[in-house]
């Protein structure tokens, strides 16, 4: 999201020194751009105070009176999540760096920071809080459903969103669920498909019982009316809709390539976002969500064979049709210590990376486990700040297509009535 013209960066200072709340304030006192909206000495102060003056950048010190900076963390992120920690401590152990990121911290400064380190360090992070700010004080996309919403008409349909990786165990139905749940509101309602026909899992990971699948609908492809698609639909909780795989592997076979392309057409007409999990072949189930995708989610993650996969997938992309603009690249388990980054990943592949999803193996298959996707939880962890992050560029995406498609419109209409 981009900055409003002379909007300043909403700072928290938390440290129990009033010494070193002076100093911070006289490092970061004549930049235009950033405001001190409050300084804390202790850990339920800046609890407090956070709740009240929704900074957008927290400077927090380890060591408090009451409860420590890595707990403070936590708490302050679950109330406030789109802030953005900045941890200062003079322990620089690895420990301690590694259970403040768990926490959910931005970065992490040794003291006494210096002027250019903080002052460059709160810039850096400052549009992470914005961005995150404004998913979550709007909905995340306009209205689509036909007829429902300003530009829509006859004809007009929903968004669907494919997630694919051709290698299996890189996180492709965690980053499914999870953009289902994000993208799913009362103004732009959200079905999650599992295409994964044998073996798919996106009804485990939302802790749901499988009544009816997708092979329920196939047989009635051809007649399909949103009396009987919704009663094959599986409602969660909080209110998505999903369409489950088939409960055992033989009943794929029931299931056509043509079937599911219809099936998914027809959702796209009755939901704004339709979000397929796939498997992790490029067969002809695969091909046909494909031909009905409007963005391409692809997952990697940071280890010499997912890349090795992903740039196969690159290379076949273009000779199946499929157009290079609508393709969005994601590094999920992120580990800055397997000392392969994004920017090499994207140097290496010729295709930059658009997403990435922090390793946090602990929250994500708690979530899993308890079939509690990680935007149902606390939002404040790495992984879902990221996923909250990524469902922002793919909107950008998806409303850049939405422009180019309207121009085609009204280039195209003279032909048609200009004779």
């Amino acid at each position: 999201m981009a900055e409003a013209a002379g909007e300043k960066i909403r700072i928290l200072i938390v440290d129990d020194f009033a010494e070193t709340r002076g100093n911070l304030r006289k490092l970061l006192q004549f930049e235009g751009d950033l405001e001190i909206v409050g300084a804390a000495s202790t850990g339920q102060e800046a609890l407090d105070l956070a709740h009240e003056t929704q900074p957008e950048v927290v400077l927090m010190d380890i060591n408090l009176p009451d409860i420590d900076g890595i707990t403070a963390t936590e708490k302050l992120l679950q109330d406030v999540p789109f802030a953005q920690i900045v941890i200062l401590s003079v322990n620089t152990e690895a420990e301690y760096m590694r259970r403040a990121m768990m926490a959910g911290a931005r970065s992490y400064i040794p003291k006494p920071p210096s002027g250019d380190e903080l002052i460059s360090t709160i810039r850096e992070v400052a549009p992470i809080a914005r961005k995150i700010r404004g998913e979550m004080a709007k909905p995340v996309a306009p209205p689509v459903r036909p007829g429902t919403g300003p530009g829509t008409g006859p004809g007009h349909t929903g968004r669907a969103l494919a997630v694919f990786s051709p290698k299996g165990g890189v996180g492709k139905t965690t980053l499914a669920t999870n953009l289902a749940v994000g993208l799913n509101t009362e103004e732009t309602p959200a079905v999650l498909v599992d295409t994964s026909l044998q073996f798919g899992d996106v009804a485990v990971f939302l802790n749901l019982q499988v009544k009816n699948s997708i092979a329920d609908l196939s047989a009635r492809a051809e007649e399909l009316d949103r009396d009987v698609v919704e009663e094959v639909l599986i409602a969660h909780e909080c209110g998505l809709r999903v369409l489950a795989a088939p409960p055992k592997p033989e009943m794929a076979e029931e299931v056509t390539a043509d079937q599911v392309r219809k099936v998914l057409q027809f959702l796209k007409r009755t939901f704004a976002y339709v979000v397929i999990d796939t498997s992790s072949s490029m067969d002809d189930t695969t091909l046909a969500v494909l031909d009905v995708a409007d963005i391409l989610v692809v997952v990697a993650t940071p280890d010499i064979p997912a890349i090795k996969d992903a740039r196969s997938l690159f290379d076949l992309l273009p000779v199946l049709g499929f157009p290079p603009g609508n393709v969005l690249f994601v590094i999920n388990k992120m580990d800055r210590r397997s000392g392969i980054t994004a920017e090499r990943v994207a140097d290496n592949l010729k295709h930059q990376v658009d997403g990435e999803i922090a390793y946090d193996l602990r929250t994500v298959t708690d979530s899993v486990n308890k079939g509690v996707p990680l935007l149902l939880g606390d939002k404040s962890r790495p992984p879902a700040k990221d996923i909250l992050e990524l469902m922002g560029t793919i909107k950008q995406r998806l409303m850049s297509r939405a422009r180019e498609e309207e121009v085609a419109r009204e280039v195209e209409r003279p032909k048609m009535f200009g004779r």
